[in-house]
């Protein structure tokens, strides 16, 4: 019982964070886009701390229950996918911590080039994208070891 617990825990919280990001990316990624570059500096400044807010709530739980999930499967046929859908969320937290964070601080502290913006907002979603993604196939790869 306490395995199951661990891996509804990790699928949860991968498809969670995946459904996070996405609401990021499509509903604030496209205002963002809209607006002129001094404007969406100053949206973010104002309200960055909505958007990091939410991200630790999310990837706590998915860290506890990818590990537990990893230690209740040892040995067991479905360990290998617990393996791969944990790598997934650790390149998932680091772009986060490598890229998302200190440019995060850039938008917030207006320290970026006005001129540079759009530009480094595209580059944000682009990477942002592929967070979605890896965080979507660690939840798969939970709900394929689930049926082992």
């Amino acid at each position: 019982m306490i395995q199951l617990t661990f891996n509804i825990l990790a699928i949860c919280g991968a498809a969670g964070f995946s459904g996070v990001m996405l609401c990021i990316g499509v509903t604030l990624g496209g205002y963002w886009r809209s607006l002129p570059p001094e404007e969406f500096l100053t949206w973010f400044a104002a309200n960055n701390h909505f958007v990091s807010n939410t991200i630790p709530l999310i990837v706590g739980p998915t860290l506890i229950g990818l590990g537990g999930s990893l230690w209740a499967g040892w040995g067991a046929p479905s360990f290998a996918l617990w393996v791969a859908s944990g790598l997934c969320m650790l390149v998932v937290l680091g772009l986060t911590f490598a890229y998302f964070v200190p440019t995060n601080a850039a938008f917030a502290s207006k320290s970026i080039e006005v001129a540079a913006t759009a530009a480094k907002l595209d580059q944000w979603l682009m990477l942002h994208n592929l967070r979605i993604g890896l965080a979507m196939i660690g939840a798969l790869l939970g709900c394929i070891a689930l049926k082992l």
